[in-house]
């Protein structure tokens, strides 16, 4: 009595089911076909007789970004070097906001930590009411906190004020 609906239920589901194992495969075959231009990816996964086989997994969106070219804006060039400009973090040394003395402070503290780390980018900023002085341009959490690490070791005396901020930082191409 149920079996004529079920039975067609089945075939209809069936019918489902192959049309899209079809499309999939239909989707792939065209996807292998493409003349895509090779990226690093695709060279490492290159299989050649007597060599071990490497398989690299990644996300289509990262696919996707490998070869794009960067936009202008990210991008600044000065007469010999270019820097690109990422979020990234730096170390935060001082903050303060009475106006008679906290300019004066973060330029001092500038130039000691400069007499150490001459190499390390150091920023005196004013963003009312605060003058902040920030140390180096950091791609991640960790470089900044060796930075405050060393930072810490050398003048103790700052050390309640220094934590990590997140901010666009300058890396240099060149």
């Amino acid at each position: 009595m149920y079996a004529a609906p079920i039975m067609f239920y089945m075939k209809r589901i069936s019918c489902i089911i192959s049309f899209y194992l079809l499309l999939g495969t239909s989707i792939l075959f065209a996807q292998a076909t493409s003349e895509e231009p090779e990226t690093i990816f695709d060279t490492l996964q290159e299989k050649e007789v007597g060599k071990g086989v490497v398989t690299v997994h990644q996300s289509e969106a990262l696919r996707n970004m490998i070869g794009k070219r960067l936009h202008g804006e990210s991008v600044e060039k000065t007469d010999s070097t270019a820097f690109l400009k990422i979020q990234g973090y730096r170390t935060q040394v001082f903050s303060g906001n009475n106006q008679r003395v906290s300019k004066d402070e973060a330029f001092r503290k500038e130039k000691e930590i400069k007499e150490l780390f001459p190499d390390i980018p150091a920023y005196v900023t004013y963003n009312a009411p605060f003058w902040r002085l920030r140390i180096g341009d950091f791609r991640s959490h960790e470089e900044a906190y060796h930075m405050q690490r060393l930072l810490m070791e050398a003048f103790p005396e700052y050390k309640k004020e220094m934590y990590i901020v997140k901010e666009e930082v300058k890396i240099p191409l060149n």
